[in-house]
């Protein structure tokens, strides 16, 4: 394995990619307002090239950031100063950087993919997940369609699995991971829920009711774009990769770009930031695609949008400090969720509204898809804590899915015995 990873090191270093030798993750306490408003300050300083994975907001919640070597004694000098408390929760964040490219050129020794032999504890490219979901075409086809529902800025598809055992005008139930290209478990998990869906409908009771009622649609890959470049080039990549006119900065989040709240608190304007929101709502086609497809469907009766990490439930609204009508059902019915997810493997969540359980972030997915009338609107923030952030070693992709799953059939299950 440490040949593989040196051979990794050696071929990133070849091929142009990125590195992150000598980067740490640092977690970090503030104690009270002052100490977050003075850390707000700190990531302003654009050549510190600090990378918030948990900003700040509030004293009570936990602070990530990846500082670049270069940067490290600066913010520590910095921390120190202030009386503001940290401790380093990656020492070197390209040493798992490289133990995650050992790991799949280890499973890419396997040559020819079928179901059999396809590999659902290991992260995969964009290639190879787009192969695989045409393997499941091909399997079931009478269960199992692909539908392109647009193209990313870079003329990539943007393919939607269909789950449906026939019939017309059906409601529907809308599941999508990877929206941030870089939270590669999410798309690690909707490999898993397509192959958990393929196997289970017609042997599992409750699933197949549910698929008795609703078509499943399950976007995988979210962000094809960003994704494909977080394999080849920058594996903490989080936007889109569209270009801009009068600035060298790529890439809009494609979470902060829907029509609800949009550029409200919780967004940037600025085009370098990695919550730019873009220069208006729905200006990325991997956003305007899915608007477009749940209008032309208009029976769409849950939408569930699943990123990393935090462990987290949230429900709508996160522009505004608004209940969402629903709030009282959508609460009881996270509650239930997540003591589903518990009951497996132990992985604790929290729940709640957006803006109170984290913070307020305008132009985001569920919200908008809650003000179209879909009320069973949840996000999900998947595995881990912190310990590893964006870059959870493989062997947990199959716990993590396994315990997300019975969060989302107790969501599904609802859906299906609460019509409105």
């Amino acid at each position: 394995m440490r040949v593989l990873g040196l051979l990794a090191t050696f071929l990133a270093v070849a091929f142009g990619t990125d590195t992150f030798e000598g980067h740490q993750v640092l977690r970090i306490t503030a104690a009270d307002e002052v100490q977050v408003e003075k850390l707000k300050e700190l990531g302003a300083l654009e050549d510190l090239q600090l990378d918030f994975w948990l900003a700040p907001v509030h004293p009570e919640l936990p602070i990530d950031v990846r500082v670049p070597f270069p940067s490290l004694q600066r913010v520590k000098v910095f921390l120190e100063s202030n009386d503001i408390q940290y401790s380093i929760m990656i020492n070197n964040v390209q040493r798992l950087v490289d133990e995650e490219k050992s790991h799949m050129m280890l499973q890419r020794q396997v040559q020819e993919m079928s179901l059999a032999t396809f590999n659902y504890a290991a992260y995969h490219n964009l290639d190879t997940i787009y192969s695989f979901m045409d393997l499941l075409v091909r399997e079931k086809p009478l269960l199992v369609s692909k539908i392109e529902i647009g193209q990313t800025t870079e003329g990539r598809p943007i393919n939607v699995l269909k789950f449906s055992t026939g019939g017309t005008n059906r409601p529907a139930i809308w599941i999508d991971t990877g929206i941030h290209s870089r939270e590669w478990i999410t798309q690690a998990s909707g490999v898993w829920f397509a192959k958990k869906i393929f196997d289970d409908h017609g042997k599992d009771p409750s699933l197949t009711s549910i698929m008795n009622k609703f078509d499943i649609f399950l976007e995988i890959v979210t962000n094809p774009d960003g994704f494909a470049y977080t394999h080849t080039k920058n594996r903490m990549w989080r936007k889109t990769r569209s270009k801009r006119s009068g600035t060298s900065c790529v890439g809009v989040d494609p979470n902060r770009n829907w029509a609800a709240g949009f550029g409200g608190a919780g967004s940037s304007g600025n085009p370098c930031s990695d919550t730019y929101r873009g220069p208006y709502a729905q200006s990325e086609p991997e956003v305007q695609a899915i608007v477009d497809f749940v209008q032309l469907h208009g029976n769409i009766k849950a939408f569930i949008s699943i990123h990393s990490y935090s462990q987290l439930l949230l429900y709508p609204y996160g522009y505004t400090q608004k209940q969402a009508a629903d709030h009282l059902e959508l609460d009881a019915l996270a509650k239930k969720a997540i003591t589903a997810l518990a009951s497996l493997h132990g992985t604790k969540y929290r729940y709640g509204s957006i803006i109170k359980a984290i913070y307020q972030a305008s132009g985001g997915t569920v919200d908008w898809t809650y003000d179209q009338g879909i009320k069973y609107s949840y996000t999900f923030e998947l595995r881990d804590a912190g310990r590893y952030g964006f870059l959870l070693p493989a062997d947990q992709i199959v716990p993590t899915a396994e315990e997300t799953w019975l969060a989302l059939m107790v969501i599904m299950e609802h859906t299906r015995d609460h019509p409105y």
